[in-house]
């Protein structure tokens, strides 16, 4: 089921090593820092820290595995319960296709680009633009 709009897979640090994004508003860095630091503080005020936040339009949602941080948006229609599940298949689909490569020290961004192949059940296409 293609529910999510954008992906991006963190290191803890809030580095992005992997992204996919409808429109690229933020550099996926400093959206990957703020999240990390989010992520950081509400550490600090609840055990295990957040696992999704809403904007107007769209949810969030936060898996961490494997020292990273998967982050996902979808639109509100689809059940929290259906977000998380799916999230959690794409996630276990990325450290399987890359345990090896993660264990590596110095990952580079962009290592894992070509995970999108990957992900396109996942994914929502972006609606054309009707003018």
């Amino acid at each position: 089921m293609k529910i999510f709009q954008d992906i991006w897979i963190l290191e803890q640090s809030g580095i992005a090593i992997f992204h996919r994004e409808f429109d690229k508003a933020v550099s996926p860095q400093l959206f990957g820092a703020m999240m990390s630091a989010l992520n950081m503080f509400s550490e600090q005020l609840a055990e295990g820290g957040m696992s999704n936040f809403e904007l107007e339009n769209s949810r969030f949602t936060i898996i961490k595995q494997y020292e990273l941080i998967f982050i996902a948006n979808s639109s509100k229609k689809f059940k929290q319960k259906k977000v998380n599940k799916e999230l959690k298949k794409l996630s276990d689909k990325f450290i399987k296709l890359y345990g090896e490569k993660l264990k590596n020290i110095t990952r580079k961004i962009g290592s894992f680009s070509d995970f999108i192949n990957e992900i396109e059940d996942f994914l929502e296409e972006k609606p054309s633009d009707s003018k």
